[in-house]
């Protein structure tokens, strides 16, 4: 399939081009549900939205970023993963802080970020993120058709359904975009 100026296979079949915690989660979804998330490889000094988006002709409003937020109250500290598009901003000092009932909510820092998903900077994805955490989905993203989003590395992008992302576990869809 072609998107943008990417030709785009089945990540199933593709997981040199996936960090292996997303290999994996594709490899556990059910198979209906992989045969629709598809890979393509980029060049990893593109991968940042505004740069991908420019070079590979694809709208920020067809790409979605995911965003790790570090959670605090009291002594607990926890992390969960915000999905917003690439033309929005999560509303973390707000929505997202409420809704994940927490003191204080920061992004995570790079270094932690990489260490608690297994997976690189700039191509963080909610496939394959750690069990435990909440993954926040702006409702936009959800209801998108499809849309470009990372594969856990920075040389490639996966190409899913809004649909998908809603039905992985762990996913709550609300509203936390703020136009950007």
């Amino acid at each position: 399939m072609r998107f943008g100026t990417l030709d785009f296979t089945a990540a199933a079949d593709s997981a040199e081009l996936l960090a292996a915690p997303t290999a994996a989660a594709i490899e556990a979804a059910d198979a209906a549900d992989a045969a629709d998330v598809l890979v393509a490889a980029i060049d990893p000094g593109l991968a940042d939205t505004a740069a991908f988006c420019a070079n590979y002709e694809i709208s920020m409003a067809d790409g979605a970023n995911c965003v790790i937020v570090q959670a605090r109250r009291g002594e607990r500290t926890w992390y969960a993963a915000c999905l917003v598009r690439g033309s929005d901003r999560a509303d973390v000092n707000g929505v997202v802080r409420r809704h994940l009932d927490a003191r204080k909510l920061s992004f995570a820092s790079m270094d932690d970020a990489v260490a608690l998903t297994g997976m690189e900077y700039g191509g963080i994805t909610p496939l394959g993120l750690p069990a435990d955490w909440a993954i926040l989905v702006d409702e936009s993203v959800a209801a998108h058709e499809r849309l470009i989003i990372g594969s856990g590395i920075r040389g490639s992008k996966l190409l899913v359904t809004g649909a998908f992302l809603a039905s992985l576990p762990n996913v709550e869809v609300l509203a936390i975009a703020q136009a950007g």
